[in-house]
């Protein structure tokens, strides 16, 4: 019998480097398996080959958390907006978990059980509301015996609290993530508060993901540390930021942005940027260190060679890769050969090759949160008179 998995907590409080995965919404978006919009993860039980490959190229790649693919994947989320229900919560968590765990299994890989904010929340649901919504899909993983658990893409922090509260009934380990930058969550609540609130409710791991570029990311984190240990505190900390630059970006990221979701590939972060990225995280304090919307596995292989000497090893995944461009060392022609080198590579400022691209975007943010008429969720799918709406209100912006 081959001997028990360290857990998340026996790592990091070890002081181990642990390196998550990558963004597997957008990724399978791209793929032609998810569905841009509702963003809801039927993938996991209508193509089950799909998620298992991109969960086994994210371990080969150096991640060692397998979080299950089942962001949105709550019930009131998809029956909202006008998706097609095929499938209910508890189907596509059960699938999801058990993909995760078998591709785990495969290495020394943890599975990560998550949820994420509801649009109950935004419709202002009370919090006896939005918890039972939460508990569904909790009640799926501790039946699968998920590792530990992440609550993540909170925007405001009182909805995080609520999952962290429901999270620790199940006595696994909890770690939480709000989808916010140094200006704090929706409601001006700042990093460190919300860090604070989070630890208080009983996250062992705190941190954020998603929304903002990796730098703006490890900025908040350091931020929530520092309003940790402020309060006299202990935690560990997280970070799983986009890999899009996002230096234009308002409080609420790049979904703000006019290329979201479909024109943001000219942003995309380069290896090389994610070396650095892995550097600071790791130099601010950060141990879990992963990614989401946009991190493909060579992101993630990115990260685990700049954190090699630190782990001890390299991916997989780096038998195809020499370190900075080792690689080429072998390329017919000399002048790529002659890339074959660190400082190439980390000074490099790549050109976008896109004549009159503007180098920063105008975000569309309308200043709407919860509470606001605008985020009332409905169950059928826009009309023509409600999209005129916001096509004219888009235009006056």
């Amino acid at each position: 019998m081959a001997p028990a998995k360290k857990g998340i907590l026996e790592r990091l409080d070890a002081g181990e480097v642990v390196i998550g995965d990558g963004g597997f919404v957008f990724a399978l978006e791209k793929r032609g398996y998810v569905k841009a919009g509702p963003w809801t993860p039927e993938a996991a039980v209508e193509h089950p080959e799909a998620v298992r490959q991109l969960h086994r190229e994210f371990l080969r790649s150096g991640s060692n958390v397998m979080q299950t693919f089942t962001f949105y994947a709550s019930d009131d989320k998809l029956e909202n907006r006008g998706n097609k229900l095929s499938f209910t919560g508890a189907q596509i968590n059960e699938a999801a978990c058990d993909l995760a765990r078998e591709v785990a299994n495969e290495g020394d890989a943890l599975v990560a059980g998550g949820v994420c904010q509801t649009p109950s929340y935004l419709s202002c649901k009370s919090e006896t509301e939005v918890k039972a919504i939460l508990k569904k899909q909790l009640d799926v993983f501790v039946r699968k015996d998920v590792d530990f658990l992440i609550a993540e893409y909170f925007e405001h922090v009182e909805e995080a609290v609520w999952a962290v509260e429901v999270l620790k009934e199940t006595g696994k380990p909890v770690a939480a993530c709000l989808c916010i930058g140094p200006d704090g969550d929706m409601h001006g609540v700042s990093p460190g508060e919300c860090a604070v609130r989070l630890v208080k409710a009983g996250a062992q791991i705190v941190g954020v993901n998603c929304h903002f570029d990796p730098m703006t990311c490890v900025k908040a984190v350091k931020m929530m540390k520092e309003g940790v240990e402020k309060a006299g505190l202990k935690a560990h900390y997280m970070v799983q930021p986009l890999a899009y630059h996002t230096p234009d970006c308002s409080c609420q990221g790049f979904i703000d942005l006019p290329e979201f979701p479909f024109g943001l590939e000219p942003r995309i972060l380069s290896r090389w940027d994610m070396h650095a990225y892995a550097r600071e995280a790791y130099n601010t304090g950060i141990r879990f260190i992963g990614g989401c919307c946009g991190f493909e596995p060579y992101h993630i292989r990115a990260v685990a060679e700049e954190l090699a000497p630190e782990r001890g090893f390299l991916p997989e995944a780096s038998e195809k890769h020499g370190n900075w461009g080792a690689g080429l060392e072998m390329h017919t022609k000399p002048w790529v050969r002659a890339r074959a080198r660190r400082d190439y590579w980390e000074n490099l400022k790549p050109a976008s090759g896109r004549p009159l691209c503007p180098s920063m975007s105008s975000p569309d943010g309308w200043g709407v949160t919860k509470g606001h008429s605008d985020l009332m969720q409905q169950s059928e799918a826009t009309s023509k008179d409600q999209l005129k709406q916001l096509f004219d209100r888009s235009k006056s912006q």
